[in-house]
């Protein structure tokens, strides 16, 4: 794969189709991840609610948990930039040509460049480390925001396979058998991978700092690695979201039917 510069991922999403870009925009040029979506609630920060316990939020979790629906209902409610880590890498594939457009299921990372995922994450890293107001959701944002101060890091987990295989199946038009495939090969490939690239990191930030130990396989998602972690087949996305935001100190009433009757 070929060395990629700043503007030339900023120019492969200038051509992506506007239907396509409406969730996320990853700009290098300062070192910031920016939500680009047509929800104007997204981008008016003037009224961002003060003294919260946190300046930035990571959500992450396997596919299927919720972790896109808490992301952009928490950007929503406190009026932050949120950045989807699949949606950006999903359009920059169909954009190189690399991923299919018409197929519904997403793919695995094993299709970028070592380079690029590295690019995109330690992007991630620099943002949580000198901005504020921002929520990155991926499948490992709070992975890369071990050892930063300010930053909530959220787990969501859905403890019934069962259900994972039945929201794919739903949200992707696939097969029961398919979804099963697509859920758990891409889980395995994604690890793989990681864990290899990001070994380095998980001894530092990981085992070195107690965290977990040493003779445990690498796994981005053990709840020690998050500040607070939300099983999404005990909790509906109602109570999903409250319970972010005691964790962040929100203190405002809010309508939480209404946060989703309105996406």
């Amino acid at each position: 794969m070929l060395a990629l510069s700043r503007t030339t991922i900023l120019q492969d999403l200038k051509e992506a189709p506007m239907q396509q870009k409406t969730r996320a925009v990853l700009n290098f040029q300062v070192g910031v991840l920016v939500y680009d979506g047509t929800t104007k609630a997204l981008r008016h920060q003037e009224h961002m609610p003060k003294n919260l316990k946190y300046r930035n939020v990571t959500v992450s979790g396997l596919p299927t948990a919720g972790s896109s629906t808490l992301g952009m209902a928490l950007a929503k409610v406190l009026g932050w930039e949120y950045f989807s880590g699949g949606d950006f890498m999903r359009q920059y594939a169909i954009n190189k040509g690399l991923f299919d457009s018409s197929t519904t299921a997403h793919h695995d990372a094993t299709i970028y460049s070592d380079k690029f995922d590295r690019q995109v994450d330690f992007g991630m890293r620099k943002t949580l480390k000198s901005k504020r107001g921002k929520i990155l959701d991926s499948w490992i944002s709070s992975f890369m925001a071990q050892g930063i101060d300010g930053t909530l890091k959220i787990l969501v987990f859905c403890s019934n396979d069962a259900l994972r295989i039945d929201r794919i199946v739903n949200r992707d038009n696939l097969t029961v058998e398919e979804a099963k495939m697509h859920i758990f090969e891409r889980e395995k490939k994604n690890v793989e991978k990681w864990s290899r690239m990001y070994a380095k990191q998980w001894k530092e930030w990981v085992v070195d700092t107690g965290l977990v130990d040493e003779s445990k396989p690498t796994w981005f998602w053990y709840p020690k690695l998050f500040d607070l972690t939300i099983d999404t087949y005990h909790n509906s996305k109602q109570e999903t979201l409250k319970k972010a935001l005691e964790k962040l100190g929100f203190k405002k009433t809010i309508d939480y039917q209404g946060i989703f009757a309105a996406q």
